[in-house]
């Protein structure tokens, strides 16, 4: 089958979907024009031909498409093509796999986990390289300052407040510069 690519609707918009023999190769959420979300995958994956979807894609798009309409999706099943992926991403990767539906764990709380305490540019650079948004739910680790109105990788024009409001998520928001003072002075108080 080689290397091929499709586009499809889901209830957000059109999304697009790679794979090889070995697994998906990448996924690119909606862009804010269906011609802007073929051009990012054919950038990504410019080997990938269009052609009917493999049995796993299959599986990968209506799991894509029953998420994007906030039901809970199990995408354990959906193989990856890991090909290039460092093992350290591929431990990232999979360690955000666990993390459950509507929960969100800190970039800090990741390397924790992961027995890696300081690694959070390396976490940062896994976390960019994520070519399978959703599947590999990047948009569940709060980055610093928390990052939740920002674009995960390939997620097109969906945020990660978005996407986490899709799962019943409620994200932790950042202290502002008053809530860190008022709890400062309260901490003082006591």
């Amino acid at each position: 089958m080689g290397r091929g690519y499709t586009i499809f609707d889901t209830a957000l918009g059109r999304c697009g979907i790679a794979w090889s023999d070995a697994g998906l190769t990448g996924i690119q959420l909606p862009e804010a024009r269906e011609i802007e979300t073929r051009r990012r995958l054919f950038r990504q994956f410019p080997e990938a031909r269009e052609q009917r979807p493999c049995s796993n894609t299959e599986l990968a798009i209506k799991g894509i498409t029953a998420m994007l309409r906030g039901q809970a999706v199990d995408f354990s099943d959906v193989a990856l093509d890991l090909t290039g992926v460092t093992p350290f991403n591929q431990r990232v990767y999979e360690a955000i796999r666990a993390i459950p539906r509507g929960e969100t764990r800190s970039a800090d709380e990741l390397a924790a986990e992961l027995h890696v305490p300081g690694a959070l540019n390396s976490i940062a650079q896994a976390l960019t390289k994520n070519a399978w948004v959703l599947i590999v739910p990047c948009h569940r680790v709060r980055e610093v300052g928390n990052g939740l109105d920002s674009s995960s990788p390939n997620s097109g024009i969906i945020s990660k407040r978005r996407l986490l409001s899709l799962e019943g998520a409620r994200p932790h928001a950042g202290l502002t510069l008053f809530d860190a003072f008022l709890a400062a002075d309260r901490r003082q108080a006591s």
